[in-house]
């Protein structure tokens, strides 16, 4: 890599970039809703069931300038995702402002396992049992959206609750290849503990990409 490319990068001038699309928005609290998704690669979280692990290795994905991905996300709908991956891997500063500046309202879906650079709209925190987020993510999260894909999950969900904020809302969602065993495990557990919402995935069923 270029040492210009480097210093762009870490300034967050530039991001390894895996895609970009304009969608409805499926999980969590803002289902339903049109956004744009800029996804990032480079993730060395490493959860098994992960469907998108083609973003793992963020040398597969070309750094392209931020200022592109920007001028391209405010041509689509007022809310921008950024997604990964992990994209708290990067310096998320850059992007974050000038998404701002163009009046778009920008959320972030993460592990919570790096250092928090940029500003939100929206932090949807969804904790990784084998990297766990740093404190500070915690306290910031707006969402905690937890993947269930066992029933040890419900023990490790209510571990993560306890650590965010206390208007922090609280999502479980079944891992899509065990949907069918876990989900009415967790309709039960939601209606045990309404503190929590289910969050199901609906653009899966819709078959909206």
């Amino acid at each position: 890599m270029l040492k210009e490319t480097e210093i762009l990068i870490g300034k967050g001038e530039m991001l390894p970039l895996m895609e970009e699309f304009y969608t409805i928005q499926g999980e969590g609290y803002h289902t339903g809703k049109a956004a744009y998704f800029i996804r990032v690669g480079g993730c060395d979280v490493g959860c098994h069931w992960c469907d998108v692990k083609e973003s793992w290795n963020a040398e597969l994905h070309p750094p392209t300038l931020t200022d592109e991905i920007v001028e391209k996300a405010r041509q689509y709908a007022n809310t921008v995702v950024i997604t990964g991956g992990e994209p708290l891997m990067w310096n998320m500063d850059y992007i974050t402002s000038k998404l701002s500046e163009a009046a778009l309202k920008v959320h972030i879906e993460t592990s919570g396992a790096y250092q928090l650079s940029g500003q939100y709209d929206w932090i949807c925190l969804s904790p990784k049992k084998n990297k766990l987020p740093l404190q500070e993510v915690y306290q910031s999260a707006h969402e905690l959206k937890v993947i269930v894909f066992n029933k040890h999950d419900f023990k490790f969900a209510e571990e993560q609750a306890a650590k965010v904020g206390s208007n922090c809302e609280l999502y479980l969602q079944p891992e899509w290849s065990n949907r069918d065993k876990m989900t009415p495990m967790i309709v039960d557990y939601v209606m045990e503990h309404p503190k929590w919402k289910i969050s199901l995935q609906p653009h899966t069923y819709l078959n909206i990409p």
